[in-house]
């Protein structure tokens, strides 16, 4: 399968709007060095060589928007300057991150959770009925997906996110109001539109603040928020399924869980920094060190962007998109369902309403286990994504087996089927993680997002159709569908590795250098070099191991919104 990167690789970067010649020309003591490891022999590469390397735009394309007014000049980066900086921003940013995902992810499974406890009764959901009220939340996603995501790159991401939390309370507690179909099917549709927000954004600010290497492990980290929220909802739901009152068991658990969310807006509102810049819990110069770092590490700056139309048509001519795509789109049509139904499957063990919410604690543990662990795995190894997608839709497979044999074999086998389950919907962060490092420029990066959770939304709207009511409770239609899905995950992995190991190999023998997939695909194989003597080596690939650095010298052309096609040196995650 061949890529249309090929066809930009043999061009030149024309120099910037405004200047007679190329900026990398005006600085003869900024030199690139890299190494192809062939042998023992290395290439030096002029910087003014660099722009005129394989990977920059043709001058049919638009030239690259200007740095940041704030880079205007070029600066050495000490790496060592602030050692704790990270650590100072994973307590600030991840526990607001985590918290949101975790409130994110409680309102689907409450709606499991009060299937069991009158909300079908009490809004007279006959037939299909329960599955369009799941099903319906992701039309609203779906028509909210693609606009949010652009709002998301271009407004202050922290205050729009804490806004869209208000209005997502808001709408969380009105279900409780709901006493038919029609108006269930109202309330998921704008909930729908206010949780489109939530995924894309915290993608966005996890790829704003750090490197390629640590955003596998910080995705994982904010995506368990969803594991925590099922073992959070099941808790919850069995502590109010004792309520006896009038209103009803499942009504205050919407009333509860949307005041938490509401609430947890304003929090958002006043501590959620809306870029690098802004960031109170920083220092002046740690802020710019915090800037520098992600630009060292590849993925790009995202202060200042403009919407670029040829970024978006390049991500729909890059065949991974389509890969990873269509492996969104399989994961989620189990997760769908089994999310929806999860209850009611339990139930069909010979389980009550209040041990079916108990059961789904181990579940939700060990799912937030799988996220987090394979989320580390992913940073820490580079070549390690597509296999781990592979192998943790493995164990459903399994799981589904034993499900669709219940009437042969014991429950507890079957509810053990069910607890294999939970291994699935760690892909999706995979996934996530993977765009987040294998796209770089903000319009294709935010493109693919987009398209992600169009998938993510599409998934899950047909998944709830594969539980047909005529077959409760053993739905085997919908078991026999998610062991195909996971199947062709399996399948599709494979070749997204290998069109990605085909990608890498292609690019550093048109570029001549080995390149980075961590922590210096910006500045061309990690090899920064000032007068002819080397000062940095930051994190490239040397014999498949790691290299740490201690300087760089960045330019203001390295802030560019430029995309993964056209940065020298740059190199994707397996």
């Amino acid at each position: 399968m061949s890529s249309p990167f090929s066809s930009h690789v043999q061009q030149q970067r024309r120099p910037r709007r405004g200047s007679s010649s190329s900026t990398h020309s005006q600085s003869p003591l900024i030199m690139a060095v890299a190494q192809s490891y062939s042998g023992n022999e290395a290439t030096t590469m002029p910087a003014k060589d660099m722009a005129a390397s394989p990977g920059a735009p043709h001058d049919g394309d638009e030239a690259a928007p200007a740095a940041p007014s704030g880079h205007s000049h070029e600066h050495l980066v000490d790496l060592d300057q602030f050692p704790g900086l990270v650590k100072a921003i994973d307590w600030h940013i991840m526990p607001l991150l985590f918290v949101t995902y975790l409130f994110n992810f409680m309102d689907k499974t409450i709606l499991s959770s009060a299937a069991v406890f009158g909300l079908r009764e009490d809004n007279s959901l006959v037939g299909d009925n329960y599955s369009w009220v799941s099903s319906v939340f992701y039309f609203g996603y779906f028509f909210w997906a693609y606009p949010t995501t652009l709002l998301v790159a271009r407004l202050p991401v922290g205050k729009y996110m804490a806004v869209n939390t208000l209005f997502w309370g808001l709408v969380v507690a009105l279900t409780a109001a709901c006493h038919n179909y029609a108006g269930l099917l109202t309330v998921r549709f704008f909930l729908g539109v206010a949780e489109a927000t939530i995924s894309p954004a915290l993608m966005f600010i996890t790829s704003t603040w750090y490197t390629r290497d640590e955003v596998p492990s910080r995705t994982g980290i904010w995506f368990a928020g969803n594991s925590v929220g099922g073992l959070v909802s099941s808790l919850l739901a069995y502590g109010i399924g004792h309520i006896t009152d009038r209103v009803g068991p499942w009504r205050w658990m919407f009333i509860i869980l949307g005041v938490c969310t509401f609430v947890w807006g304003f929090v958002l509102y006043f501590f959620l920094p809306d870029s690098i810049s802004t960031a109170k819990f920083l220092s002046p110069e740690q802020r710019q060190h915090a800037a520098d770092r992600v630009v060292i590490s590849g993925t790009g700056s995202t202060d200042k962007t403009t919407w670029q139309w040829a970024q978006m048509l390049e991500c729909l001519r890059d065949p991974k998109t389509w890969l990873i795509w269509s492996i969104s789109l399989l994961c989620q049509i189990p997760n769908g369902g089994t999310q929806t139904f999860a209850n009611l499957v339990i139930k069909s063990f010979g389980f009550t309403s209040l041990q079916s919410t108990l059961i789904n604690i181990p579940y939700s543990l060990i799912s937030a286990g799988c996220i987090a662990g394979t989320g580390y795995i992913a940073g820490r190894f580079r070549s390690m994504n597509c296999i781990l997608v592979a192998l943790i839709v493995l164990p459903p497979v399994i799981g589904c087996a034993l499900i669709g044999s219940r009437g042969k074999i014991p429950h507890g086998v079957s509810l053990f089927g069910y607890f294999l389950l939970s291994t699935g919907p760690s892909a999706l962060p995979l996934l996530l993680s993977l765009v987040q490092a294998n796209y770089r420029g903000v319009t294709k990066k935010m493109t693919m997002t987009a398209m992600l959770f169009i998938a993510y939304c599409a998934g899950n709207i047909a998944g709830p159709q594969l539980f047909k009511a005529s077959e409760e409770p053993t739905y085997d239609t919908a078991f026999r569908a998610i062991m195909v899905c996971y199947a062709l995950v399996v399948l599709l992995a494979a070749v997204l590795r290998v069109y990605l190991q085909a990608v890498n190999k292609r690019r550093q023998r048109e570029e001549g250098i080995e390149g980075s997939s961590g922590a210096a695909g910006a500045v061309g194989g990690g090899k920064v070099v000032d007068d002819g003597n080397v000062v940095a080596s930051v994190g490239g690939d040397v014999n498949g191991q790691q290299q740490g650095g201690r300087e760089v010298q960045l330019r203001p052309e390295d802030y560019e919104d430029v995309t993964d096609w056209n940065t020298f040196g740059f190199r994707y995650r397996l």
